[in-house]
């Protein structure tokens, strides 16, 4: 039996960071191909999928490319695309659907601190959407007022030398 065929003969780090010694999981055929291609087809697309497999080695992310996109997809298409669920607010990816930890305790403050997060966010929203139409109706008049002078020394030219 050779030293690296079992797992008891390969040290911790061996059986965490794999052969390359590098956390993460690594590359799936789906992963390289979806690269390679994305290079072919347009680099930024190759880029990106390179920058996804960076971002789910420092996060611990397990699962596959296709998987996160099926997540994604399914927690847009559970909120709304346009909506203001969860999924929609900055804070969707900090446990939307995260697992249970095993702290009742934890698990219980975790979800009230994001509901209250995700309260925060729709006031924010909120107040946002105010500010925004405020200045909207102050653009309008600003627009409104230049108008109504132009107009005003228009008629006062025309009068004028005639």
């Amino acid at each position: 039996m050779s030293a690296d065929s079992g797992m008891g003969c390969q040290s911790y780090s061996a059986r965490k960071y794999g052969r390359t010694g590098l956390p993460g999981e690594p590359w799936k055929p789906v992963e390289v191909l979806a690269m390679v291609l994305g290079f072919i087809v347009f680099w930024p697309i190759g880029l990106a999928v390179l920058g996804w497999k960076v971002w789910q080695k420092r996060s611990g992310y397990r699962g596959d490319i296709l998987s996160f996109g099926r997540e994604k997809w399914a927690s847009r298409g559970q909120w709304g695309a346009g909506g203001w669920g969860f999924a929609a607010s900055p804070f969707a990816g900090f446990g939307g659907g995260a697992h249970s930890t095993g702290n009742l305790a934890f698990d219980e403050w975790r979800a009230a601190e994001l509901k209250r997060l995700e309260e925060e966010y729709r006031r924010i929203a909120a107040a946002e959407r105010e500010f925004a139409e405020y200045m909207d109706n102050l653009r309008r008049a600003r627009d409104r007022e230049e108008f109504e002078r132009f107009m005003n020394e228009r008629r006062s030219r025309q009068e004028g030398p005639a």
